[in-house]
């Protein structure tokens, strides 16, 4: 399949500005709210959309995709949904109208998505952009929000307390035994690494951390039309 063209702001008259559009995205289900705020050009495609949020949000487009506005499904061919080709222009969304976007339908993650705006372009903003958001986004096949809810709790449990414990007790004995000239023996080396090794993937579970500015540079790199292509 050939590779699209950014969608560039445009309009048949030259002297009128081309409109933008102003989106709020947030995972559903999960508290604090994991969110997005994007502008994008009224002449981009829903397909396009889906890039855009999954660049925004930090998803990687392995799964299918589809979005449901106005009782209508556009998205993968494998959902049987229509063709997510059309711009956002022609479908007459006003502020405040919402509509869902689900990805990995298997999870699956359902994001509401707001137009909160629409207005001119900024002549000094590239577009599509992430004006801001917060919160990770979760792991990819992690069991949905049940999975990501019980991965996140697992953080804070006892067995967490005690990995970091291990690695307190060992900066103090590292001091000690440094002052009076002993050396750290191997077992307590092992001892260390693993509770590291049991630090570092529970806190993978907590997904990975919104970067504003590492979104906008992967927006900038079109990125988002790469991941359109994923699953469809």
């Amino acid at each position: 399949m050939p590779k699209r063209t950014p969608s560039e702001p445009h309009t048949s008259d030259p002297f009128q500005t081309p409109e933008i559009l102003q989106f709020k995205v947030w995972l559903l289900g999960i508290s604090p709210m994991i969110w997005r705020r994007v502008q994008v050009p009224g002449s981009m495609t829903l397909r396009e959309l889906h890039g855009v949020i999954q660049v925004a949000m930090g998803w990687e487009g392995i799964h299918l995709f589809q979005f449901t506005l106005r009782a209508r499904r556009f998205g993968s061919r494998e959902l049987a949904a229509r063709s997510p080709e059309i711009p956002l222009s022609q479908l007459r969304l006003c502020p405040g109208n919402r509509f869902r976007y689900e990805y990995d339908l298997n999870g699956p993650w359902e994001h509401e998505v707001r137009l909160e705006s629409r207005h001119g372009a900024d002549p000094e903003r590239t577009y599509p952009v992430c004006l801001d958001g917060d919160g990770s986004c979760p792991p990819e096949d992690c069991g949905g929000v049940p999975g990501f809810l019980a991965r996140r709790e697992a953080c804070i449990t006892l067995e967490t307390s005690h990995d970091f414990a291990v690695l307190a007790g060992f900066v103090d004995q590292l001091a000690l035994k440094r002052s009076k000239g002993a050396s750290i023996n191997a077992e307590e080396i092992d001892h260390v690494r693993e509770a590291l090794k049991r630090l570092e993937i529970r806190q993978g579970w907590q997904g990975k951390p919104f970067s504003r500015k590492k979104v906008n540079e992967r927006l900038s790199k079109t990125e988002y039309l790469n991941l359109m292509h994923q699953q469809w």
